[in-house]
């Protein structure tokens, strides 16, 4: 194995090529004043836009004006999921909890003193669910909404371990696409009465006479200023304004008990008054830090991981001043030319669900069933529907340690495997695999070699062997030449080396297990 696939060697060499691109087919030429803006900068655009952009895909913005590309993709922002939502969304949480003590008991009842094969429904549901995100980021026809989702799930986040109703997962999933390029103080005000919210961080049973601080205490170091911008008074007065706010436990639905709330004198951030949930929103909203906040992680989700601070504060004046509009600030971030510049391009690690959504996407893998996406991304550390706690995923280079290296490899080892299954272009097969268990996979449908994609250990020196050397082209890679499809997969030249005189399956192969892959 290279010794390159190392996290050290991995994450230096996506620093040294930030300070500057590699010449040959990743050069990018200076701005030209000319209306269409190539196929590199289209690429990039959708690298950082979207999950695994197709050639069709970047050829459909390469002849585009840049401004004009960034104002299609910003363009009617679609409010609602594509994928049809489970059928249980109605089902409340006293229901569900019905059913699961029900389930619980049959399956400790048993027959013959054996433990019954019972269906838990809270556990269903979350395998549905998180089955029902990875099909819409994969079939989504605007997947800028889709990792603006991903973003405020990450920013708001929330956890089926913790909250244990689906339903209310789900509903905070559509709260974060309707507001996805809509407005970030309509999005904090939903947020703070989202069910979900007050299950996660205890607010549901925080009442005058015992405040809970933990909603109040993500709110400020999380969702608005940041540590070190206010003290222990400021939480508890905080704390004591959100109390009465609620959650009907049989419907789900927020509710609000004045008489559960505390009504008092408070002082927050120098400011005085009768203070309830929404005057402090609209304090915190007026705190120039809070604009600020969202801009910097906004910086470091799609342009590099050190946002600059003079085009923060810019960008955040216009964020604040124009009411929170997320809209407008993503179009001023698409158009920054630190967004452009190209030390900027390949310097950030693709998170799970960019590699394994985007591979798909890419590929265009038939998946029927999402289980086998859902175990990889939970192998490499990115679960949809649980972040690992309330700060969500730090992103950047944690996702690269030796261990998730050498995972995410297989994981695209296998993936190439399951091409060769899957019945994408009329039966071809895959040439040098004498391997009786891949001869068994190739008898099963796709879906089932999908779910077989369980998280292997990593074994250095034998994890990576027994894989095929070639991807079956679908669709969306068939007939195009050696040189754009390397241009499609990698922001940069290959790090390892891929042999561009191979058939078009091998060069797909040989550029997703280069390690300028795991790079956007």
């Amino acid at each position: 194995m290279s010794t390159r696939l190392r996290r050290r060697s991995f994450v230096g060499g996506a620093a040294a090529f930030s300070a500057g691109l590699s010449t040959g087919l990743w050069s990018v030429a200076p701005a030209r004043a000319t209306l269409a803006m190539g196929f590199d900068d289209a690429r990039h655009l959708l690298s950082r836009t979207s999950f695994g952009m197709t050639p069709a895909e970047i050829r459909s913005l390469e002849t585009v004006a840049y401004a004009s590309a960034v104002d299609r993709l910003l363009t009617n922002p679609r409010r609602e999921a594509m994928t049809p939502a489970p059928d249980w969304i109605g089902m409340g949480p006293a229901e569900l909890q019905r059913r699961q003590k029900s389930a619980e008991a049959q399956r400790k009842q048993g027959v013959d003193g054996k433990v019954l094969e019972v269906m838990l429904p809270v556990r269903e549901q979350g395998r549905e669910l998180r089955n029902w995100w990875v099909e819409e980021m994969i079939t989504t026809d605007q997947p800028l909404v889709e990792r603006m989702t991903l973003f405020w799930h990450g920013h708001f986040t929330s956890s089926l371990m913790k909250v244990r109703h689906p339903s209310s997962l789900f509903r905070q999933n559509a709260l974060f696409r309707r507001e996805a390029l809509g407005n970030y103080a309509s999005l904090l005000r939903s947020v703070a009465r989202d069910p979900a919210m007050l299950i996660y961080l205890d607010g549901r049973g925080s009442v005058a006479r015992q405040p809970n601080e933990n909603f109040a205490r993500e709110l400020l170091e999380l969702f608005t200023l940041g540590e070190g911008r206010y003290g222990e008074a400021d939480i508890k007065a905080v704390a004591r304004a959100f109390t009465g706010w609620s959650v009907d436990r049989e419907s789900g639905q927020f509710v609000e008990h004045p008489d559960r709330h505390d009504d008092g004198q408070k002082t927050f951030l120098g400011k005085s008054g009768r203070f309830g949930g929404d005057e402090i929103l609209t304090i915190l909203l007026a705190q120039p830090r809070t604009a600020e906040m969202i801009v910097e992680k906004l910086w470091r989700e799609f342009v590099s991981l050190k946002p600059d601070p003079a085009e923060v504060t810019r960008l955040a004046g216009g964020f604040r001043q124009g009411g929170y509009e997320i809209k407008p600030l993503m179009r001023a971030l698409l158009l920054s030319a630190a967004f452009r510049d190209p030390a900027n391009r390949g310097a950030l690690i693709k998170s799970p669900v960019d590699l394994i959504v985007g591979s798909v996407r890419v590929l265009g893998l038939p998946v029927p069933e999402k289980t086998g996406l859902v175990r990889m991304l939970q192998g490499l550390g990115q679960v949809p529907f649980d972040p690992p706690n309330v700060k969500g995923w730090a992103g950047g280079e944690s996702w690269i340690s030796t261990y998730t290296l050498l995972l995410r490899q297989q994981f695209l080892r296998r993936m190439i495997e399951a091409t060769s299954v899957a019945p994408m272009d009329g039966g071809m097969r895959m040439a040098d695999r004498p391997n009786r268990r891949a001869d068994r996979r190739e008898q099963l449908p796709a879906a089932e070699t999908m779910q077989m994609m369980d998280p292997p250990r990593p074994v250095e020196g034998r994890s990576l062997r027994n894989a095929g050397n070639e991807v079956r082209l679908g669709p969306t890679l068939a007939g195009v030449d050696s040189a754009v499809l390397l241009q499609t997969l990698l922001p940069r030249q290959p790090v390892d080396g891929v042999d561009a005189s191979g058939t078009a399956g091998a060069i797909v192969a040989a550029a997703l297990l280069d390690t300028a892959y795991q790079l956007k």
